[in-house]
């Protein structure tokens, strides 16, 4: 017993020194004088880079990226002519574009992408409407980024900066483009045009419409079924009463709706109806039969005055 004991007293005694040795092996040495000198050089090169701009550019990275495109909406902006489909980062950079934003650019061209139209800029992803509208007139997109750059010889002409013949037709110097230095040809004043006619061919030629406008014009009237006031401009966010002189509206070209025929599903495409709206017309024609007029709706929730007002010239009950 007494040699158990000791034996026993003796692996005890064994394990703690081990255990003390482990931990007096694992202590982290001091540094040495190389580890100094190689931690003095890494602050150097950080002080380097902070001195160039380094710590701003990166900045995003910590408080914007995330925030998607309106985190960038303080950038300032310093417009200057350039080419999306030639300028270098430090061009984007110097316009006032995050750096980041500026590689995204030149990743984009390196993999074969194009900017064919002045428009196509507004694509960058966190790019915001303040900073597109500030640049875009002053991209200029080189005629060969389309491959077809003869369509513009016969609807664009180039406008310099003291042309007489612009001045005396009181055009604007920074009328939207269509390509590098070109400008579609512009009505004279006293022109008008039909808004329910008019392609969007026609109506980049009126002063202050450009391809974006008449496209988005275009597209809502297609919606609608036709215009039947100026004032329709306003709900796409174009201010209609700079281009009251140049349209006229004639309601006979309106495409209306048969409520009679229609589904809630195309009834509810249209921008003046909503899915409760679409549902109680044809539910009130399923149970009570063809409809007349829109009398039936005035005291239901789902109508104000004001929208049967509106949707009045766009509906019909043959």
């Amino acid at each position: 017993m007494i040699v158990l004991a000791c034996i026993v007293v003796a692996l005890i005694l064994g394990l703690a020194c081990h255990d003390s040795l482990r931990r007096l092996t694992n202590e982290e040495a001091p540094f040495s004088d190389g580890d100094v000198q190689e931690y003095e050089a890494f602050m150097s090169s950080l002080r380097t880079l902070e001195a160039d701009g380094w710590r701003e550019d990166r900045r995003w990275n910590r408080s914007d990226y995330g925030q998607g495109r309106g985190a960038f909406a303080s950038s300032a902006i310093r417009p200057m002519p350039f080419d999306p489909n030639t300028a270098d980062s430090l061009t984007f950079r110097r316009l006032g574009l995050p750096g980041w934003m500026a590689a995204n650019i030149l990743k984009y061209r390196a993999k074969g992408g194009k900017f064919r139209k002045p428009e196509d800029f507004r694509k960058i992803y966190g790019l915001t409407d303040e900073q597109y509208q500030s640049l875009f007139p002053y991209i200029i997109v080189s005629p060969e980024a389309d491959g077809d750059s003869r369509r513009f010889a016969d609807s664009a002409r180039p406008v310099s900066a003291d042309s007489a013949e612009a001045k005396a037709k009181g055009q604007s110097l920074f009328l939207p483009r269509d390509t590098a230095g070109l400008y579609p040809v512009k009505y004279a004043p006293g022109t008008v045009v039909d808004l329910n006619l008019a392609d969007t061919t026609e109506l980049k030629k009126i002063p202050g419409i450009g391809s974006g406008i008449a496209r988005r014009i275009v597209t809502y009237r297609t919606q609608l079924g036709g215009f039947c006031h100026i004032n329709q401009l306003r709900e796409i966010q174009i201010d209609s009463d700079q281009l009251t002189a140049w349209f006229r509206i004639d309601p006979v070209h309106i495409i209306p709706i048969n409520l009679n025929r229609v589904s809630v599903d195309r009834l509810r495409r249209h921008p003046y109806f909503n899915f409760y709206q679409a549902k109680a017309i044809v539910e009130h024609r399923k149970k009570h039969g063809p409809l007349s007029s829109l009398k039936p709706f005035a005291l239901m929730e789902e109508f104000s005055q004001a929208d049967l007002q509106r949707i009045q010239p766009y509906v019909c009950f043959d």
